[in-house]
């Protein structure tokens, strides 16, 4: 296998899905690396560096929702979550606790694709950076210094000062599911962590200034919101 190749590690206790995701990740470009157990995921991730790490949450020796905290203190590459556990707590204690997205098993091989390509798009990328002044996303421009956001080359748009706050955090992380707690702590404090109407009547004012770009803020049902690259 070419050493150029992006390396994958595939963390799953079923052999048919590294039967299955093996030829297909290795079609796809990639260079798949098979993990059963949790202590080996850490094993391999700590001397393999993967770019990204596909989980399973069901593994026989430690619960994936513990196993992300341990990758996440030394390992900065993506985590995509996949897993049978459908439940809206289950993705959100994922994210929270660093996981970069979440697909439910039974999952469609193109759509699991496209979200490795948009994670590892994301982490070449980085996060924006303070040194970074203007935020580019499809029709709408971000400009921080100015703290000002349009679309085209409409008049600039009428944002309050907590509008403003959760667009920038929203489009900082495009690409990224961030959770309600998430959004929460980060524009109103952590002492309104778990108001969560207030961020669905902010979210609902901000789709409506941003006109023809709302399509770019989507909600991720029960987890919390995640805004187009």
């Amino acid at each position: 296998m070419s050493a150029s190749r992006p390396k994958l590690l595939v963390v799953d206790d079923e052999p048919q899905i590294h039967r299955f995701l093996g030829p297909a990740l290795d079609a796809a470009g990639y260079e798949p690396i098979r993990a059963m157990t949790g202590e080996e995921a850490l094993r391999l991730a700590a001397t393999r560096h993967p770019a990204l790490i596909l989980l399973d949450l069901g593994l026989p020796d430690i619960d994936g929702q513990q196993l992300i905290p341990k990758l996440r203190a030394f390992l900065a590459a993506p985590i995509v979550v996949v897993s049978a556990r459908g439940q809206e707590d289950e993705k959100v204690a994922a994210l929270d606790a660093g996981a970069d997205d979440y697909v439910e098993k039974p999952f469609a091989l193109a759509e699991l694709l496209a979200r490795i390509r948009v994670a590892l798009r994301r982490a070449a990328l980085g996060e924006a950076t303070p040194e970074e002044t203007v935020l580019a996303v499809g029709p709408l421009t971000i400009d921080l210094p100015r703290r000002q956001a349009r679309l085209d080359d409409d008049p600039p748009l009428h944002l309050t000062p907590r509008e403003w706050s959760l667009l920038v955090t929203l489009a900082r992380a495009r690409g990224r599911v961030l959770t309600q707690q998430q959004l929460l702590t980060a524009v109103w404090g952590p002492a309104q962590a778990e108001e969560a109407q207030y961020l669905r009547v902010y979210v609902g004012h901000l789709r409506q200034k941003l006109g023809r770009a709302a399509g770019l803020l989507r909600t991720e049902p029960g987890v919390g919101y995640r805004f187009a690259e």
